[in-house]
């Protein structure tokens, strides 16, 4: 008989973490950081200096990335603490796969808003140079 202050001696069997799990969740570590520092920052990096050293005329929405970056990281982060706590390899892997798959979306996001944005800038830089040349053709 268990009283109120001898506590609950019974104690629950928690089924042990597979070997598959960490073994998932590790390789989704690596995957992440590595898309992280091998991908992303080279890539806004090179697309900032791009920016920078032409004065503008190909833009970089530092608003956007940042807004997705920030969400992308938060979206991946969950996914691998949800690798992390379950106690199934297949569905650990599963969030794995998903981790990697927004960390790649968010890498590929920065050069398609550059391409938009640059699409635009290349439109509105047309008629500017028709007529500049008008004017100096008379």
């Amino acid at each position: 008989m268990t009283t109120a202050w001898s506590g609950n001696r019974r104690t629950k069997l928690r089924r042990p973490r597979p070997r598959g799990v960490w073994i998932a969740s590790g390789i989704g570590v690596v995957l992440v950081l590595g898309t992280a520092l091998g991908a992303f920052l080279p890539l806004v990096g090179f697309l900032g200096g791009v920016t920078a050293t032409t004065s503008g005329l190909v833009p970089f929405p530092f608003v956007r990335v940042a807004l997705v970056t920030i969400a992308g990281s938060l979206v991946v982060l969950a996914l691998l603490v949800l690798a992390f706590t379950r106690r199934h390899t297949a569905t650990a892997a599963s969030a794995v796969v998903l981790a990697v798959l927004v960390a790649i979306a968010v890498t590929i996001v920065p050069i398609v808003l550059v391409a938009i944005g640059s699409a635009d800038r290349a439109g509105d830089v047309w008629p500017i140079v028709t007529e500049l040349w008008n004017r100096f053709t008379g």
